[in-house]
């Protein structure tokens, strides 16, 4: 016992992944409650609104930034002396793409229902689109220089600001309206941002701006940006298009359900982000079979948590409804129907990694586009017959297709590559 400890203490990954897990562990329980919160506050027509407000936000944001929060975390692992130009020129470029982002967003009000006003929409993007990713870049800065605690405490400052003012919410108004939800969650975004800004003003490099290498960087950072809002289209434009296509309490029904997925995730996305940098350092020394080495230990037992989490998922979905209130009843058999989404999304999770560590984004991303389309395409024909229960069924076929699609692209990759000796055995400790 006492060497595993002595080993799991001397694990740079075990490190970073315990300080993601025990920051992201306390946001998926503020979260929860979050969730609780406005799921309770608002019926499961105005959830769905919310719902479908936040995809379109969500589609965009990874616009925002164009991939500089990938490409700090790739540059320094490369070259740490590039940190201080890169946590500069990324705020600049942060800040232009979220006022363009949002403009961008509002014009977009006719994809919602008639009876979802602009005004929701203008909160929700711009706290999504500007302040939230402030947060977002914040916390990519630190985890270039390994500081992986403070990326742990944003993910959970966010969080937790935003359960604050709606708590607050909710205890002057017991019935909010959607547009008093959204204000509150601005403000909140906000007071975030500034608090995540000036933490990494004080505690890290101070920033400064190299224009002259922006534009090289984001032709290539448009590929990361490209592949996340395809990925985003894939996992949520089918509440967007089940508000548009179907009705709103549906719309509540599925993204209630949904949300419990996203939720159960948490423990992963932390492995993932600990694992970001290693995943870089294999891809420079020796490619693909590098990254599919290092990709190779970590897989067995992320895929054993989504598979335990499936299983609680189906045994668990009859309490929804004691949690939610009895509206939220139908989103047992959405549940149900999901639950396979966590052992799906971890397996193209790391595939996807594998491949833009070893300098394939463009490849990940042309992929991710092509799944994108056709979400779409079968969500046009399957929502308007099948409403929640044809979106559920779009996810699914849309995540089996992506893993699919990126394991044929690893394999295929590395048949052509070389073998090379193993070298990666540091980056994993």
């Amino acid at each position: 016992m006492e060497p595993y400890l002595q080993r799991l203490r001397a694990s740079a990954i075990a490190r970073n992944t315990l300080w993601m897990l025990g920051g992201n562990g306390l946001k998926l329980v503020i979260q929860a409650a979050y969730f609780i919160l406005i799921a309770r506050s608002l019926e499961p027509a105005q959830y769905g609104a919310f719902v479908a407000v936040v995809a379109i936000a969500a589609i965009v944001s990874p616009f925002v930034g164009v991939g500089t929060s990938n490409l700090i975390i790739r540059n320094v692992a490369h070259d740490p002396r590039s940190f201080s130009r890169s946590w500069g020129n990324g705020l600049l470029v942060t800040l232009v793409s979220g006022a363009a982002a949002l403009a961008l967003v509002l014009s977009c009000v006719f994809l919602l229902p008639a009876d979802v006003r602009w005004t929701v929409l203008f909160l929700v993007a711009g706290a999504d689109l500007v302040f939230g990713r402030f947060v977002d870049f914040c916390g990519f800065v630190f985890s270039s220089v390994d500081r992986f605690g403070a990326t742990a405490q944003l993910n959970m400052w966010i969080s937790l600001s935003r359960l604050i003012g709606l708590g607050a919410l909710v205890a002057l108004v017991h019935r909010p309206s959607i547009e008093a939800w959204a204000t509150t969650y601005l403000v909140a975004t906000f007071a975030t941002a500034v608090g995540a800004l000036g933490w990494g003003l004080a505690k890290l490099e101070k920033p400064t701006l190299k224009i002259s290498e922006i534009w090289p960087e984001l032709k290539e950072g448009v590929y990361f940006s490209v592949g996340l809002s395809a990925q985003t289209i894939y996992n949520d434009i089918d509440k967007t298009m089940l508000a548009k296509l179907g009705d709103l309490p549906a719309t509540g029904i599925y993204g209630a359900a949904y949300r419990i997925i996203d939720v159960s995730l948490v423990p992963l996305r932390s492995i993932l982000s600990a694992a970001n940098p290693g995943f870089f350092r294999a891809g420079h020394l020796g490619g693909i079979r590098e990254t599919r080495r290092y990709m190779a230990r970590l897989l067995p037992k992320t895929i054993a948590y989504s598979m335990l989490v499936m299983i609680g998922l189906l045994a668990l979905a009859p309490v929804v409804p004691h949690i939610l209130g009895r509206e939220y009843v139908r989103s047992v058999s959405a549940l149900r129907w999901l639950a396979i989404l966590p052992v799906l999304k971890t397996i193209h999770s790391f595939f996807a990694d594998a491949l833009t560590g070893a300098g394939y984004q463009r490849l990940r991303t042309m992929i991710q586009i092509a799944v994108a389309l056709f979400n779409i395409l079968i969500n046009l024909w399957i929502i308007p017959a099948y409403s929640w229960l044809g979106a559920a069924w779009s996810s699914i076929a849309s995540d089996a297709a992506l893993l699919c699609l990126l394991g044929i692209a690893i394999v295929g990759l590395s048949r052509k590559q070389p073998e090379v000796k193993p070298i990666m055995e540091e980056v994993v400790q």
